[in-house]
């Protein structure tokens, strides 16, 4: 089954435990998609009562992502199951690690790379007709290895960076989700006190054309947002940039001293999708 491609409807995506209802409309508020989670956010005695929320307290389908469990647990049937007595249609599923786990149900799909095998078959997870988009995840992946930490700690040259390793996937995520033309979004920024370390992640996943990042605080959401947001230099810039495509006719030419050609034009158009703006051909 092929389905539509899908872009989110913002930057903020924040994830809400699904056991917390009360909660719903709050999440929804602050950030642009709510991701209702049914895996780690829940304890395992009260996962029924999360999937029991879920269809109990509905909001609005077009800005809801539900997290299920991953494919072979128990609780990846029982949530695939709640899923299907409500309107969303959107999930995101944990651990995946092959393209058959998302295929055999045939939803909407946005992969979660954060095991060992699912970092290896990134390209094949994506490839299937169901995934609209890839995210990934670093202390699953780690802890999945043995390791210890996904970051450079207090002690250690460029603390509170990632090792190379968790680089190494959050550039193949992002690599394998353009080579398909799907959604790329972004880890979470664990720190939710370190707002300057999440708006330095935030301004490189822009800089590599990640469609989103993932949140775990309210607190949070406008960061990310503020981040994805281009400066007004740089919607005016994209503007001269695509006036002097359109004067030269798509060919290549100089602005302010350095060479426009086809890459630059791109880039230009991107940035004024992420300010809201329709650029014309």
């Amino acid at each position: 089954m092929t389905v539509e491609s899908w872009i989110p409807a913002g930057p903020a995506l924040l994830f809400c435990p699904a056991d917390r209802p009360e909660r719903y409309l709050k999440a929804l508020d602050r950030a642009d998609m709510v991701i209702l989670d049914l895996e780690d956010a829940v304890a395992p005695s009260n996962k029924q009562a999360a999937r029991d929320a879920l269809v109990g307290n509905p909001v609005h389908p077009d800005r809801v992502i539900v997290r299920i469990n991953a494919a072979g647990t128990d609780d990846h049937e029982l949530d695939l199951a709640a899923v299907s007595q409500t309107q969303y249609r959107l999930v995101m599923q944990a651990k995946t690690e092959d393209p058959a786990q998302i295929s055999a149900h045939g939803l909407p799909t946005i992969a979660l790379i954060e095991t060992p095998m699912g970092a290896m078959r990134t390209e094949e997870i994506v490839a299937a007709p169901n995934c609209v988009g890839l995210m990934w995840g670093a202390e699953d992946l780690v802890a999945g290895l043995g390791g210890s930490s996904s970051r450079f700690g207090g002690g250690e040259p460029d603390a509170g960076q990632y090792r190379d390793l968790p680089r190494y996937v959050r550039a193949r995520v992002r690599l394998a989700a353009g080579a398909y033309q799907k959604a790329a979004i972004d880890a979470i920024h664990a720190d939710i006190d370190d707002t300057a370390g999440l708006a330095a992640e935030v301004r490189d996943a822009v800089a590599l054309g990640y469609s989103a990042t993932a949140c775990i605080h309210p607190s949070q959401a406008p960061h990310i947002r503020e981040a994805y947001a281009p400066s007004p230099e740089r919607v005016e810039w994209a503007r001269q940039v695509l006036d002097g495509a359109a004067a030269h006719d798509g060919g290549v030419f100089a602005l302010d001293g350095e060479m426009v050609d086809g890459p630059i034009i791109a880039q230009a158009r991107a940035t004024l999708a992420r300010a809201g703006e329709r650029p014309t051909d």
